[in-house]
C-alpha cells in the first residue's frame, strides 16, 4: 500500500520573490526580445511573474507606461561617449544620435512606439543631457539648443522606425522597386521636374542619407532663430 502523501505546508513552500518595477520591466524586456513587443502585456506579464495582473498596476499604470519602461531600459545600449568619432562637438553628437537610431532599429515595433512614447527614465535623461550637452558646444542659443534636441531625436526615431519596418516587411523590397520603376518611367513631358531629378532621387545608402538628414537638422537648427526667443541669437555660456 502507496503511503498516503502529506500536502506541502504553505509556510514550507519557498515564498515569491517581492514584485518591484525593475523585476517587471526586466521580465517585459525578455519577453519583447523573446517575442516581440506586441506580446509584452499585463497579462503575460502577470503569467511570467506568477501573480494576477491587478498587482501590476501598484507599480506600471497601464501598457503605454510599461512600453515607455521598457523603451526606456533599452536607452541604456546607446553609446553616449562617441569618442570614436572624433574630438569635435558635431562628430560625437552624430555618433550619439547614430548608436540612438540603431538601438531601435534592432526592434522595428519597438521604434514605432517610440514615435508617440514619452520615456522618462534615467537612460532616457543621460541621453537628452548629452544631446544637450554637445549641441549647447555649437554656439546656439538657448532655445535653439532646447528645441533643437526635439527634432533630432524625432528624425533619429522616425528614420529608426521606417527602416526598420522595411528590413523585417518582407513585401518593403518589392514596393521600392515598384517605385524606382514608377520614378525612372516618368516622363519630361508630365513630370518634368521629376526626370530632371533622376537618378538622385533614389541615390545614396540608408546610412548617408541619416548622416546628411542629421547634418541638415544642424546646420538649421545653429542658424535659424526660435521665435519670440529673446536671446536667440546670444550663444550659451
Amino acid at each position: 500500500m502507496t503511503a498516503r502523501r502529506e500536502p506541502l505546508s504553505r509556510r514550507e513552500r519557498p515564498a515569491k520573490p517581492a514584485l518591484s518595477r525593475q523585476w517587471i520591466v526586466d521580465t517585459a524586456v525578455r519577453i519583447m526580445r523573446a517575442d516581440g513587443l506586441e506580446k509584452v502585456t499585463m497579462r503575460r506579464l502577470a503569467q511570467e511573474l506568477d501573480t494576477g495582473p491587478a498587482s501590476l498596476y501598484v507599480y506600471v499604470a497601464n501598457t503605454a507606461e510599461l512600453h515607455a519602461a521598457v523603451l526606456d531600459a533599452l536607452l541604456g545600449e546607446v553609446d553616449l561617449v562617441g569618442e570614436a568619432a572624433g574630438d569635435g562637438w558635431r562628430d560625437r553628437l552624430l555618433a550619439v544620435l547614430t548608436s540612438y537610431t540603431l538601438v531601435l532599429f534592432e526592434h522595428p515595433q519597438l521604434a514605432r512606439s517610440a514615435l508617440v512614447a514619452r520615456p522618462s527614465g534615467e537612460n532616457y535623461l543621460r541621453l537628452v543631457e548629452r544631446i544637450v550637452d554637445l549641441l549647447s558646444r555649437s554656439g546656439a542659443s538657448r532655445e535653439q539648443v532646447a528645441w533643437g534636441v526635439d527634432k533630432l531625436l524625432q528624425h533619429a526615431t522616425a528614420t529608426a522606425a521606417e527602416h526598420a519596418t522595411q528590413e523585417h516587411d518582407p513585401a518593403a523590397e518589392e514596393d521600392w522597386n515598384a517605385l524606382a520603376r514608377a520614378l525612372h518611367a516618368t516622363s519630361r513631358t508630365t513630370h518634368p521636374a521629376i526626370k530632371a531629378h533622376m537618378p538622385a532621387l533614389l541615390s545614396g545608402s540608408a546610412a548617408d542619407r541619416m548622416r546628411w538628414g542629421f547634418d541638415v537638422l544642424l546646420n538649421g537648427i545653429t542658424h535659424t532663430p526660435v521665435p519670440g526667443a529673446a536671446d536667440s541669437a546670444e550663444p550659451l555660456q
